[in-house]
C-alpha cells in the first residue's frame, strides 16, 4: 500500500491538483448540459414563430434530437479516449458541440435546428470527462469527484429553467445557441490550460465502460429496472417541455420570458423538500422506501398534469410535485447503481445507464410532440403516467439496495506481477474481513475495490489497518 506512511488526515483531503481537476471538469460538464437545457423552457414557443410553422412532432424532435446522437456516440468516445488520449477526444467532442450550436443559431427553419441539436449531442464527451477525472484523482477520492460532476447536471437544469426565459428577452433563441458556441470555445481553452494533464491514462473499471462486461450488465435484472427508470424519467422530462410552455401561455397572461416567475419558486420549494428525503434515505438506509415514494410522487404528478393542464394553478401544483420527484430520483439513481452494480463493472453499468437516459430524452421529445399534436396535451401525460406506473411496479419489486459504501485502495507497483493464485488468495483474505461484502482485486489497474457494510465503523476501526497489512504483505 503506497500511502501507508501518510497519516489518515492527509488521505482525507484532495490535493490541489485533484481539486482543480474536479472543478474544472465539472464546469465543462455542466456547461455542456446548460447548452442542452437552456432552450427547454422557451423553445416550443419560439418554434411556433418560425416561418415554416413546424408541427409539434418537429418541435419535439428538435428538443430531443441530441439524445439520440449522444446515446450513439457516448460509449465509442469513451473507448476512443483510452486509445487516442483524453484531452484530444474532449477537444474533438467540444468542437463538434460548438459547430452544432452554430448550425442551430444560424438555422432558418426547424430542420436546421434539428441538425444542429443532433450535432450538439454527437459531441458526447461525458464518458471521456469521467475517465479523465478517474485519471486525475486517487481512488479514495474518486467517488467525491464523480458526485461533484453529477451534481452539476441538477444545477445546470435548475439554472436553465430560470436563465432560459431571462436570456430569451435579451438575445433570443438564436442568441442562446451563439452564446453556447462561444462558451464551448472557452471550455476548450479551460481543458488546455486549466485541467491538469494526466501522468498516464489507463482504463478504470469504476469509471469507464468495457465491451466485455456489457453482457453481464445487460442481464442484471436489478440494473435493468434502474435503466428503465432513468429512461422513463427523461421521456417524461422532454415530453413535458413540448407541452408545458404552451399550456402556461394559454392558462395565464404570462409571456414566455416570464415563465421563470413560476419555475423559480417551484424549484426552490422542491429543493427544500428534496434534501431531507435524500439525507433520510442515506442516513437511515431507507433508500428503497424514499425511492419508491418518489416514483409514486412522479406518477401522481403526471396524473395531475393530465387532469389540470388547462388551469394555471393546476400547472403550478403539478410542476411542484414533478420537481420534488424529479430531483430525488435524479439524485438517488446514480448512487443506487453504484451500490447495486458489481464492483468491477461499475463504469460499464454507468455507461449503459447514461445511454438509457439519452435514449429517453430522444423518445420523450419525439413522442411528446407526436402525442400532443395528435391527441392533445393531456394524452402526453397519460402516456407518461402509464410509464411511471410500470416503473412503480418495478421499483416496488426491486431488492432494497445494500447499505454499503465503496472504498478503493491503490496497490503498490509490484502488484502487476502478481500470479493469478496470489490474486485469488488476496481476494479471499480481503473478503474474509468482517464488514466486507464484496472484494475485487484488479492488478492491471493496481486497485482494490471493497464494498463495505455501512453499519461497520470503517474509518475509526482496525478494519482499515487489516486491509493495509494485507496489501503490504
Amino acid at each position: 500500500m503506497s500511502h501507508s506512511h501518510h497519516s489518515t488526515s492527509a488521505l482525507d483531503k484532495m490535493t490541489a491538483v485533484e481539486m482543480r481537476a474536479t472543478w474544472s471538469l465539472a464546469s465543462i460538464y455542466g456547461l455542456r448540459m446548460l447548452g442542452m437545457f437552456l432552450i427547454l423552457p422557451i423553445f416550443a414557443i419560439y418554434a411556433s414563430t418560425l416561418s415554416d410553422k413546424p408541427s409539434s412532432l418537429m418541435v419535439g424532435l428538435a428538443l430531443g434530437a441530441y439524445g439520440l446522437t449522444q446515446a450513439l456516440f457516448q460509449l465509442p468516445f469513451g473507448m476512443a479516449s483510452d486509445k487516442f488520449g483524453r484531452k484530444p477526444m474532449i477537444y474533438l467532442g467540444l468542437a463538434i458541440f460548438a459547430i452544432g450550436s452554430m448550425v442551430a443559431a444560424l438555422a432558418m427553419n426547424i430542420e436546421g435546428i434539428i441538425i444542429g441539436r443532433a450535432l450538439q449531442g454527437a459531441g458526447a464527451v461525458s464518458a471521456v470527462v469521467t475517465a479523465l477525472v478517474a485519471d486525475l484523482t486517487r481512488d479514495e477520492h474518486r467517488t467525491k469527484a464523480m458526485a461533484a460532476i453529477g451534481g452539476t447536471i441538477g444545477v445546470a437544469f435548475a439554472l436553465s429553467l430560470i436563465g432560459g426565459p431571462l436570456l430569451n428577452q435579451w438575445i433570443g433563441v438564436p442568441g442562446i445557441f451563439f452564446m453556447t458556441a462561444l462558451l464551448t470555445l472557452a471550455a476548450i481553452a479551460v481543458v488546455k490550460f486549466v485541467v491538469p494533464d494526466p501522468v498516464h491514462s489507463h482504463y478504470h473499471s469504476d469509471a469507464s465502460a468495457a465491451p466485455a462486461k456489457l453482457r453481464d450488465v445487460l442481464k442484471h435484472t436489478q440494473l435493468l429496472r434502474l435503466n428503465y427508470g432513468i429512461f422513463a424519467l427523461h421521456v417524461a422530462q422532454m415530453a413535458m417541455f413540448v407541452v408545458v410552455p404552451f399550456a402556461i401561455n394559454q392558462a395565464s397572461d404570462l409571456d414566455v420570458n416570464q415563465h421563470w416567475y413560476i419555475y423559480l419558486p417551484v424549484l426552490l420549494a422542491s429543493f427544500v423538500l428534496m434534501v431531507p428525503a435524500i439525507i433520510y434515505a442515506e442516513k437511515q438506509s431507507k433508500i428503497k422506501l424514499v425511492f419508491v415514494a418518489a416514483v409514486a410522487t412522479m406518477l401522481l404528478a403526471q396524473l395531475m398534469f393530465a387532469a389540470s393542464i388547462d388551469y394555471f394553478w393546476g400547472i403550478v401544483a403539478s410542476l411542484t410535485m414533478y420537481f420534488i420527484a424529479f430531483n430525488v430520483l435524479e439524485a438517488s439513481l446514480p448512487s443506487i447503481i453504484s451500490k447495486v452494480a458489481p464492483a468491477a463493472a461499475k463504469g460499464t453499468a454507468m455507461g449503459v445507464y447514461n445511454t438509457s437516459q439519452s435514449l429517453g430524452i430522444f423518445v420523450g421529445g419525439a413522442l411528446g410532440g407526436y402525442l400532443s399534436h395528435t391527441y392533445g396535451f393531456s394524452s402526453v401525460f397519460i402516456f407518461c403516467g402509464v410509464m411511471m406506473f410500470l416503473w412503480l411496479l418495478l421499483a416496488f419489486s426491486m431488492q432494497a439496495p445494500p447499505a454499503v459504501r465503496t472504498k478503493m485502495y491503490t496497490m503498490n507497483a509490484m502488484a502487476e506481477q502478481m500470479a493469478a493464485e496470489d490474486v485469488n488468495v488476496l481476494k479471499d483474505k480481503l473478503a474474509g474481513i468482517a464488514g466486507v461484502i464484496e472484494a475485487v482485486v484488479l492488478p492491471q489497474e493496481l486497485t482494490v475495490i471493497l464494498k463495505i457494510d455501512k453499519s461497520h465503523d470503517w474509518d475509526g476501526s482496525n478494519l482499515q489497518t487489516q486491509v493495509h497489512q494485507l496489501l503490504r504483505g
